[in-house]
């Protein structure tokens, strides 16, 4: 317990350190270039002091949870015995890694709907819109997509093939969707993208990414084990495009 409660002390003030940038620019540019003194200057100070804490038991609660259960998850569902291959076969077939398939696309769907970034930017969407974008259909839209992204990066990894293989034809399809879409989702779709590699949904992706790299054999963790963020940032937008000109072509019928 002692050992913890020192560890978590040190991340603290490592976490001060690293948002000492923030407050400076906010109290530099309020009272040099607003110059006026803080508004709510307790509240704010409390509001800072529940962020250090929040990040802090939020970092600890990765360690201790999240990288380790990705990490877990990846190595059991690629153990020999568990895809019914022998161990020194060193063969790789993509289709024995079926349930990696369907695990990262589950658990891709999971966090993209458990994200609070998405709930909260989907709800205002829906708001400014008078209805017109619904809330639960864009973020289901956007877990589709991260669900999807996430399959298709899986599989990139047990084959080892080249990501630019798979994100530059992603990006040129996102163009061309883009002249076809309604103007009005094009910003949210794109923001989509960034809202979905947020707190909940980057640690399990990363976890489960080294994870897996570390479990196929020819894998190499720095090579391959990155890489899925990029599927979970592209492939949102794609969704949204999609989920936008489908929505637009039914109401014109």
């Amino acid at each position: 317990m002692i050992e913890w409660l020192v560890n978590f002390v040190l991340q603290l003030l490592e976490i001060c350190k690293d948002i000492l940038p923030i407050v400076t620019v906010i109290i530099g540019f309020q009272l040099l270039v607003i110059r006026k003194p803080l508004p709510r200057l307790k509240k704010t100070l409390i509001g800072f002091l529940y962020v250090l804490l929040g990040i802090a038991f939020f970092l600890e609660g990765l360690d201790m949870a999240l990288f380790p259960l990705g990490s877990i998850m990846a190595s059991q569902l690629t153990t020999p015995e568990f895809l019914g291959i022998n161990p020194l076969d060193q063969t790789i077939f993509w289709q024995t890694y079926f349930w990696i398939y369907i695990f990262a696309a589950s658990i891709g769907f999971a966090t993209a709907l458990a994200e609070p970034s998405l709930l909260a930017v989907a709800l205002k969407a829906e708001q400014i819109s008078g209805g017109t974008i619904n809330a639960w259909g864009l973020r289901i839209a956007v877990a589709i997509g991260v669900g999807f992204g996430l399959a298709l990066g899986s599989f990139r990894i047990v084959t080892g093939i080249e990501l630019y293989y798979f994100i530059i034809p992603g990006y040129v399809i996102v163009l061309i969707q883009t002249f076809f879409t309604p103007k009005m989702i094009i910003g949210l779709a794109y923001d989509s993208g960034g809202i979905t590699t947020s707190m909940v949904t980057v640690p399990m992706v990363t976890a489960l990414g080294l994870g897996l790299a570390e479990a196929v054999p020819g894998r190499n963790p720095l090579l391959d084990g990155f890489g899925l963020i990029a599927f979970a940032s592209l492939f949102p937008i794609i969704a949204v495009l999609g989920y936008a000109q489908i929505a637009h072509w039914l109401n014109k019928t």
